[in-house]
This record gives C-alpha cells, structure tokens and sequence, in this order.
C-alpha cells in the first residue's frame, strides 16, 4: 500500500473474552468439507447452527491493516454487528475514522475470513456501518460484488497484504 496512515492513533479497546464454544478444528474436526462438488447444500434440515459469537470467534483476531492490532481491540468488528439469517450472514464493520482509505481491506479480509471458514451454503454480505465512513455505498457496492472481489484476489501485492491480515486470524491471545 502506498505508505499513508488514515488513522495514527486509534483507540485500542480491551478484548472481550473468548467464547467457551469449542470450533471445529479445536475439536479435530476439519474445516473443510471433503467432497465438496457432491455435497448436496440445498438440504439443511441437519445443517449444525450458526451465531453471532461463532462468525465473531472467526473475524474478531483480523490485523487491521494499518495497526498491530486486531480489529476486535480498535471495535471495527463486534458480535452485535453480525446478523444471520436463513444461510445469509450479514457482517457490518465500523471504520475507526470516516476517510478510512483500508476500508475495503478490512472488508476483504473479513469475507475472505468467511469464505475459508464457512461451509459454502452461506451467502456473505459485508457492509460498513450505516453512516460511519463517507464512501459508504461505493466501499459496500465493491465488497459484495463477485466480479470485484475475485479481481481483487487476482492482485498478487493486495493479497499478500490480505494474507497479513488474517495470518492472526483464529490466535486467542
């Protein structure tokens, strides 16, 4: 990136405490879906739930692009953001200043994040809090759109900035 800081000193928060709930992979299980192509997605009715602190537990240990810390400690992301529907989960992020120029990495990272994480008959939408940074509809129109963000993933100097970014993903320091 190109060097500019949009935010130098950022309030940090203290972290909350991690769910108790034991994830898939802290139980041994895979968090992948082995055979994915003969998966059949549109029967859920033994789907395992989802909850806002399960998706929250996933995105919540993101580096912000910008700091060292997560985006759980600057309050970009928090378990009252996340909203789950029938197989759509909505995940909204708080920019730490209106002009935040990372927006969209965060927002990258947090699908990105999802799409590893989650099984694929959830459909992500992310989006950034209603009136919290000036480019709201332009930020939330790249972020869910296919095209867009498989673009985005082709860029190899932004996605060894994503990778940055979630290499924290999961740690529960």
């Amino acid at each position: 990136m190109n060097g500019e800081v949009f935010n130098a000193n950022p309030t940090i928060y203290t972290k909350s405490k991690r769910s108790l709930r034991k994830s898939p992979f802290e139980t041994g299980q895979s968090l992948w879906v082995d055979d994915i192509e003969q998966q059949d997605w549109s029967d859920t009715s033994d789907a395992e739930p989802i909850d806002q602190d399960e998706v929250f537990d996933l995105i919540r240990s993101i580096a912000d692009p910008e700091h060292p810390n997560s985006l759980e400690e600057l309050r970009v992301v928090s378990p009252e953001q996340i909203d789950i529907g029938s197989n759509v989960i909505t995940v909204e992020f708080t920019p730490t200043v209106p002009h935040c120029g990372m927006s969209t990495l965060i927002g990258l990272s947090i699908r990105v994040r999802l799409m590893r994480c989650l099984p694929p008959r959830f459909k992500v939408d992310i989006r950034v809090k209603p009136g919290s940074h000036q480019s709201e509809l332009a930020v939330n129109k790249q972020l869910n759109d296919k095209e867009r963000v498989a673009a985005a993933l082709e860029n190899q100097a932004l996605v060894e900035t994503l990778e940055k970014c979630l290499a924290t993903a999961g740690s529960q320091e």
